[in-house]
């Protein structure tokens, strides 16, 4: 089951995917994440609440996404109760990737760069069993409800950015029940989006580097996720490809078991908080940037992973400059 979550006559609208033409409405005053809480309260599958939640009503598909009118998957009706997060160095990556990660086993401990210990780390230990703990992610912040940007909407880059780079991932959509218990709701095709420029002149910048928009969509896959997921990342220039590379995700694909990933996050109590949001990207191994490109506004950037839907589309756009931050003293 794939559901999208748009604007039908200017009200927050969920309808399940039909195919490529068409959508079915499904009733619901507070959107996927009111299904979601009802799910939980009722102990029912999501699935089984939306399917007696549908209507006759079905829409153009097509026309959603030429007027504009997608929204992000999963939203809080408060931003701030919408917590976007991820983790880094879970990908195997590349074979080149692999072929080094396999040189470094023959280096010293005290010798390695702490990524490579932290990645090292994923790899040997990271997809414990069930109910065990593996090693915890490089993890990260990226903001609230507030730094996410629809399906065909622009993302916007600040003024002070130096770079302005997608990062094709799977995400994570998770509603926290009652009692504090964290509920997968699904899966989403994401465009993480960072400074790469910032995080690679220091890596203790990274923090700085994540606190920028982010997109995800625009459909929410529910049920089992395959393990090995193969997708393209582009980017389009004046209606002409600039760059297009493959890439591939799912546990198959990375270091950590997603489980793993979901404890290390869960595990704050802060983070548990009951009827919030959480959006969690997974990490890649894919980057335009990598390949020396420079995208520039206009730009737009493509990730299609066919098992999780249409792809989500995004153009380059611009903040204006906030000038100097500073606060001033009352």
């Amino acid at each position: 089951m794939r559901l999208i979550q748009c604007l039908n006559d200017d009200r927050l609208t969920v309808a399940m995917v039909v195919d490529e033409h068409e959508v079915q409405v499904v009733e619901s005053d507070e959107g996927v994440h009111g299904l979601a809480m009802r799910a939980v309260n009722e102990g029912k599958p999501l699935a089984a609440v939306v399917d007696a939640a549908l209507t006759e009503t079905r829409l153009d598909y097509a026309q959603l996404i030429k007027e504009r009118r997608l929204l992000p998957p999963l939203t809080h009706p408060d931003p701030a109760h919408c917590l976007v997060t991820g983790t880094g160095l879970t990908h195997l990556g590349s074979a080149d990737t692999r072929s080094a990660m396999h040189a470094s086993e023959k280096i010293d401990e005290s010798e390695l760069t702490d990524s490579m210990r932290m990645f090292r780390m994923g790899v040997e230990a990271g997809k414990p069993k069930a109910g065990e703990l593996g090693p915890q992610p490089e993890w990260f912040y990226k903001g609230d409800g507030d730094c996410v940007v629809a399906p065909e909407a622009d993302l916007p880059s600040p003024a002070f950015a130096q770079d302005a780079g997608e990062e094709p991932e799977l995400a994570g959509l998770y509603v926290v029940g009652e009692n504090g218990q964290p509920w997968r709701v699904g899966y989403a095709i994401g465009n993480e989006f960072s400074d790469h420029v910032t995080e690679r002149f220091n890596y203790l910048w990274l923090a700085h580097s994540k606190l920028r928009a982010c997109s995800f969509g625009p459909e929410l896959f529910v049920g089992e996720l395959p393990s090995n997921l193969e997708g393209t990342s582009r980017i389009v220039r004046d209606g002409h490809t600039l760059w297009e590379k493959p890439f591939l995700t799912g546990e198959a694909n990375m270091a950590h078991s997603l489980a793993n990933l979901e404890h290390h996050h869960f595990k704050y109590r802060n983070f548990r908080r009951p009827g919030d949001v959480h959006v969690h990207f997974f990490g890649t191994a894919t980057l335009s940037f990598a390949d020396k490109i420079v995208v520039e506004p206009g730009d737009r950037y493509e990730i299609d992973l066919p098992a999780l839907g249409r792809p989500l589309r995004n153009t380059l756009g611009s903040e204006a400059d906030f000038g100097y931050a500073a606060a001033k003293a009352l």
